[in-house]
């Protein structure tokens, strides 16, 4: 007959457990940290993203300091260097030398026919898409929200006409639109006669891609307010008597932060290639304004007597716009770890 102490002995090693030392190292407890602060420690083991962030960060400094850079570089990109210079374009135009005529005085060579610097072409081109784009991305994502917050929130007819509206809109094929609209849009405030300031010209482009950029974010919004709404903080703050527009300020906004920031940072680089685009068909900025997507107008014509000039530009804009989409992946990642790879 087994004893009590033996029945009890034999069955400790399934119901003990080894407590931890005393000595031994605790991990840090992440439940005092608010979500920025775990955001930000889950970014921060993103290297890609990390890198992604210092690229973006290069460029928009570069874009900002462009003036800066260029006196200290001793050129501007307007001067027709290689016509007031002898000996830097040959008898048919084109830079003198290897690589697009690069030498330690123009560090990327010079532009054939006009013979303008390309170094500070590519950064006040870089200045001008960049921050174009930047103002028609922080208008796209401001109606998107707007509209997405309050055809989420309120429903019924304002929810469905709003939805076909953004329809509508979506049916619209963009790039033809930005083509035709962006004369129209010109026109409207200068004569035939009169040449367009580039201010005008700036808010055109920002106004025609602002028009067709927002509905994808729209929907995004509608979506997540139609599931916060439910919400027992929002029923609450309803029967505090809170007005619809402080309900949709102070409730459902703070809680919609995530996507917005997401959906922004892939949104611009988009964007930027949409101005591109613009100039590039002859319909954005135009002599003697720099920008990339003229920078390419000039290049494809000649890619064939220097390919050297097409180069800088190609190898500018996909590095910019690689980063920022590789920026918006790890955002979204640090955000929302479930999403992620």
């Amino acid at each position: 007959m087994t004893s009590p102490a033996q029945t009890e002995g034999a069955a400790a090693p399934n119901v003990l457990v080894e407590e931890p030392s005393k000595d031994a190292p605790k991990a840090k407890d992440p439940a005092g940290l608010s979500p920025g602060q775990l955001m930000w420690r889950r970014f921060k083991r993103d290297k890609a993203g990390v890198i992604s962030a210092f690229i973006v960060l290069f460029f928009f400094a570069v874009a900002l300091l462009a003036p800066v850079i260029a006196n200290m570089y001793g050129k501007n990109p307007y001067e027709l260097y290689g016509q007031n210079t002898e000996g830097l374009l040959d008898e048919f135009s084109m830079p003198v030398g290897s690589f697009g005529g690069a030498s330690g005085e123009f560090w990327f060579g010079i532009e054939p026919v006009l013979g303008r610097d390309v170094f500070t072409q590519l950064l006040y081109g870089m200045r001008t898409s960049i921050f174009t784009a930047l103002i028609a991305t922080i208008i796209m994502v401001v109606i998107g929200v707007l509209i997405g917050l309050v055809g989420g929130y309120y429903g019924g007819k304002v929810d469905y006409w709003l939805g076909r509206f953004t329809d509508f809109l979506l049916g619209i094929p963009s790039q033809l639109f930005f083509i035709a609209s962006m004369p129209v849009v010109v026109a409207a405030f200068v004569k035939p006669d009169e040449e367009t300031p580039t201010a005008l010209r700036a808010a055109a482009i920002v106004i025609v891609l602002s028009f067709l950029g927002w509905m994808g974010l729209s929907r995004l919004i509608r979506a997540a307010t139609l599931s916060l709404r439910e919400r027992e903080f929002v029923e609450a703050a309803k029967i505090a008597g809170a007005s619809p527009w402080r309900i949709i300020r102070k409730e459902l906004l703070p809680n919609l932060v995530t996507p917005i920031l997401v959906q922004a940072t892939l949104m611009l680089p988009a964007t930027i290639l949409s101005v591109a685009f613009l100039s590039y068909v002859g319909v954005g900025y135009v002599e003697p304004t720099p920008d990339w997507g003229r920078m390419f107008a000039i290049g494809a014509g000649i890619y064939e007597q220097d390919p050297a000039y097409m180069f800088y530009p190609g190898i500018a804009m996909v590095v910019f716009v690689v980063a920022f989409n590789l920026l918006g992946d790890s955002v979204r990642d640090a955000f929302d770890p479930k999403s992620g790879r």
